[in-house]
């Protein structure tokens, strides 16, 4: 074990900090002046479009856990609030993210979890620990992209610190594409040059196909000039998480998928798939280092079913998705047919890349981000009881 993660190791080297609203500068002596010390200013308002800077730190040194919350709203309100960190005085960010979405969440819908890197306490208190360590500089920035104010609460604990030079510094990049494109595996990570690793992701399904299954597709993982073939091919979207024979809601240290919305049983509407889900999987006991390249992807293929009789809605499937796999299999199982097929969906995914040097990653698309997540008729609006 790293002795910096043993608990009873008491290393003094380490200058330990934290800033909130009520230090914004991390300085030593100096948290709680507003009124006294009588917390005087633990949150702020931001308003509309407004970014905020909510930590400057130089170093060298490594910000070990990030807390925040926000009020709950509609999706399109809590995907709308951003986070982007920039690595010795760059313009441009290395991490840019929904902040949701950074802390596991995909579809601006909170729920509880937690995992090994991440958690949300009763789905409204977020956390990081993936460290991030900095050299010279590292500022952490806040923006509401949203057209309405946005109270937030926030703590960054760090320390300031000598760091060996094999550690690499934490990338986060946000994609989506909605929808995907037939037979088109999903990018997850592209584009960051090593040597690095890849730490992991989080995932979101916004289910378009109505076919039983959307999860067949695997995860492919290309490193160091790897072209048509990746070094790292698995077996199913459930498989990667670490499950199997589908995927309900579960959270564990190193996957799970926390985020499941499906109507209930017995409504009238119930569809045999779920319309979102959110999954995770960090690869911590099980490193993927690259030294030149990484690609990340998921392919879009599920599973389809067909009783006797329901010939027609075979023809008309067949015509739209193309068969995966060995194509399809008549008369199985008591069925007209069954088969993998390729499909589109609605994909969207942060990952998380420690690279040696720092690079910028494609700023967040805030409109993109929040189309078509809208609240459904069936879920039961957010909201927090106090007291």
């Amino acid at each position: 074990m790293d002795r910096n993660w043993n608990p009873a190791f008491i290393d003094t080297s380490l200058d330990s900090r934290a800033i909130t609203f009520e230090n914004p500068h991390g300085r030593r002596g100096a948290g709680g002046t507003a009124f006294g010390g009588r917390k005087g200013a633990p949150s702020r308002v931001i308003a509309p479009g407004e970014r905020v800077v909510l930590a400057d730190i130089d170093g060298p040194g490594q910000i070990r856990h990030v807390w925040m919350t926000f009020l709950p709203g509609p999706p399109e309100q809590m995907r709308s609030q951003l986070i982007e960190i920039f690595y010795e005085g760059g313009d441009k960010p290395s991490v840019s993210a929904p902040c949701l979405d950074f802390f596991g969440m995909p579809h601006g819908r909170p729920v509880a979890y937690q995992s090994a890197l991440a958690s949300a306490h009763e789905g409204r208190g977020f956390n990081s620990y993936a460290p991030m360590p900095f050299r010279s500089n590292v500022r952490v920035e806040y923006v509401n992209a949203s057209p309405s104010p946005a109270t937030l609460y926030f703590q960054i604990d760090y320390t300031l610190q000598e760091l060996p030079e094999e550690l690499g510094l934490l990338h986060v990049s946000f994609r989506r594409q909605n929808p995907t494109v037939m037979g088109d595996d999903f990018v997850i990570a592209a584009d960051l040059r090593g040597p690095g690793r890849f730490l992991g992701c989080n995932v979101g399904v916004r289910v378009i196909d109505a076919c039983m299954w959307y999860g067949e597709g695997e995860v492919k993982i290309y490193l160091d000039g790897d072209d048509a073939l990746p070094t790292i091919c698995g077996t199913g979207l459930e498989d990667y998480v670490g499950t199997a024979w589908g995927m309900g809601a579960h959270a564990m240290a190193y996957g799970g998928a926390p985020l499941v919305v499906q109507r209930p049983r017995g409504d009238a509407g119930r569809s045999p798939t779920p319309d979102y889900v959110g999954f995770y999987r960090w690869h911590v006991p099980d490193p993927i280092v690259f030294r030149s390249d990484l690609r990340v992807t998921i392919q879009q293929i599920g599973a389809a079913a067909f009783r006797h009789g329901d010939d027609e809605a075979l023809a008309a499937y067949t015509e739209t998705n193309p068969p995966a796999g060995d194509g399809w299999h008549r008369n199985v199982m008591g069925l007209l047919a069954w088969g993998i097929a390729e499909r589109v969906d609605d994909y969207c995914a942060t990952a998380f890349v420690y690279c040696r040097q720092a690079q910028a990653v494609p700023p967040v698309d805030a409109a993109a981000a929040v189309a078509d997540i809208a609240t459904l008729d069936y879920e039961t609006p957010l909201r927090f009881t106090l007291g």
